[in-house]
C-alpha cells in the first residue's frame, strides 16, 4: 500500500512540478489529458486496494458498534469533502472543456484554509481510522497525510514562482488551519460566496458516495478478480 501511495504521490506532485514546462510544449490541454491519463488510473488502483485490504494487519480498536459512531463518522467525512473538492475551482478545467490555467483563488473555501484540499484529506484519514481502526488503515493515513503535507509546502512554492508578492499577500492574510486566519483577525469570512453551482454539485456527490458504499463488495470483488488486481495480492 505504501508503495503505490509513493508511486501516486510521484506521478501527481511530479505531474504538477513539470507542467509549466510540459505546456510549454504541447499546450495547457494536451497536458492536462495527459496529466489524467497518468493520474486517475493509478488512483483506481489505489482505491481498489485500499477497498479490498483495508482490515488487513492488527486490529487496533473496534468501536463501530458504539452509539453515536456512524453519524459522526458520516458527518465529518461529509465534512472532509467538502474540503477536498471545494467550489473555487472551475469544474470545466478538470477535462480541458476549457484551457486549464493555474489562479491564485482568494475566495470562498481559501478564506478558511488556504490548502482545502490537505485539510480534506487529513480529516477523511482521522475519521476512516477511527471507523476502522486496523494497522493496515494507519499505514494509508501516514501515506495520504504525507504526501498533502508535501503539497502543501510544494503548491506554495510553485504559487510564489508564478504570482510572487500577489501570493505573498494571500500567504499573510489566510492559514493552512482551518479558520486560524478568521480568529485572528487577518480574514473574514463572507457566506454567500459559497452559494455556486458548482458546490451544489458536490453536495449531491456527496450524497451519492454515502449512497454508493453499499457496492463496495461488488467493487473489491471485480478488482480482485482482475488481472492487475491478482498481480498486486
Amino acid at each position: 500500500m505504501f508503495s503505490l501511495l509513493l508511486g501516486f504521490a510521484v506521478i501527481h506532485s511530479g505531474g504538477a512540478a513539470i507542467r509549466k514546462r510540459a505546456e510549454a510544449i504541447i499546450g495547457a490541454r494536451m497536458w492536462r489529458i495527459f496529466f489524467a491519463l497518468a493520474s486517475i488510473p493509478s488512483a483506481i488502483v489505489l482505491i481498489g486496494y485500499f477497498l479490498a485490504h483495508r482490515y488487513d494487519g492488527i486490529r487496533l480498536w473496534n468501536i463501530q458498534g458504539v452509539p453515536g459512531v456512524i453519524p459522526l463518522i458520516w458527518v465529518l467525512t461529509a465534512i472532509s469533502f467538502l474540503f477536498l473538492y471545494p467550489a473555487t475551482y472551475n469544474l470545466l478545467e478538470i477535462p480541458a472543456i476549457i484551457k486549464p490555467e493555474t489562479r491564485l483563488y482568494t475566495a470562498g473555501i481559501i478564506r478558511i484554509s488556504r490548502h482545502p484540499q490537505a485539510i480534506g484529506q487529513i480529516l477523511w484519514c482521522l475519521t476512516h481510522q477511527l471507523w476502522i481502526g486496523s494497522s493496515f488503515m494507519l499505514v494509508t493515513c501516514l501515506g495520504l497525510i504525507g504526501h498533502h503535507l508535501f503539497a502543501i509546502w510544494h503548491g506554495d512554492k510553485r504559487l510564489k514562482e508564478k504570482f510572487g508578492d500577489a501570493f505573498e499577500k494571500l500567504k499573510e492574510e489566510t492559514s493552512v488551519i482551518p479558520f486560524l486566519a478568521v480568529l485572528d483577525g487577518r480574514q473574514k469570512i463572507f457566506w454567500e460566496e459559497f452559494l455556486r453551482p458548482s458546490q451544489l454539485g458536490i453536495a449531491i456527490a456527496i450524497v451519492l458516495l454515502s449512497w454508493s458504499h453499499k457496492f463496495i463488495p461488488a467493487a473489491i470483488f471485480i478488482f480482485e478478480s482482475s488481472h492487475l488486481g491478482k498481480i498486486l495480492n
